[in-house]
């Protein structure tokens, strides 16, 4: 009897095997909520810096830089942003006049930028931040295709401009479009700072720090 009666309290305090996955249970549904919790507040952040534009994520993950050293004038590369693909290309001297000569200004649907396609500190004859070096969306503004680059002189209404191979809008280098092309607007161009002399920062414009790709009239 008094066997029993020492053994009661020590099965009373001992926790039942029952009780024990129960217990795993509650620890591993609370470290899920605290998980879940987590991540819900990880993917929030971006979510709700994305909703404040481009105007507020100045050299955050939305810009990159780009090196131009490898590009000798009269070249043109391609680099992936937010992905669109741009197209960078470094504009000779004889590239920059054709672009200013009254009968090509004359063949332009725009040729004053006058139709927001542009962040402001674009929005000039060359339009890039830099003349010598001209940076666009390579999207069409007609139904969304590629352009291709036209070497310097292939054709004299282009002087080293782009070509649309799907239904043959011409733009020139600074990615205004022909007049009598099927593309209704210039090429756009993004927001550009330049970083150092061979370096640019495209997702961000020091000249126009509010511009968003949202502004634009088509992409």
């Amino acid at each position: 009897m008094s066997d029993m009666t020492d053994r009661e309290p020590a099965s009373s305090t001992t926790s039942s095997p029952s009780a024990c996955p129960a217990r795993r249970r509650d620890l591993l549904a609370a470290g899920t909520v605290a998980l879940g919790c987590a991540g819900a507040c990880a993917l929030a952040v971006p979510f709700l810096n994305s909703l404040n534009g481009t105007e507020n994520a100045a050299f955050s993950d939305d810009t990159i830089e780009v090196d131009l050293t490898p590009l000798a004038p009269g070249q043109g590369m391609m680099v992936q942003w937010r992905n669109w693909p741009v197209l960078i290309q470094h504009r000779t001297p004889d590239m920059l006049n054709a672009l200013r000569r009254p009968e090509h200004l004359a063949a332009l649907r725009d040729a004053d930028s006058k139709i927001l396609q542009q962040p402001r500190d674009a929005t000039n004859w060359h339009r890039s931040v830099r003349p010598e070096y001209g940076v666009l969306i390579g999207i069409c503004t007609h139904l969304g295709c590629v352009p291709s680059f036209e070497k310097p002189g292939a054709t004299p209404q282009a002087e080293g401009g782009y070509f649309c191979p799907c239904h043959g809008s011409h733009f020139d280098a600074a990615g205004r479009v022909l007049r009598h092309a099927p593309a209704p607007y210039n090429l756009p161009v993004p927001p550009v700072t330049v970083l150092t002399p061979t370096k640019l920062g495209i997702g961000h414009s020091a000249g126009d720090p509010r511009f968003s790709m949202s502004d634009i009239q088509q992409i």
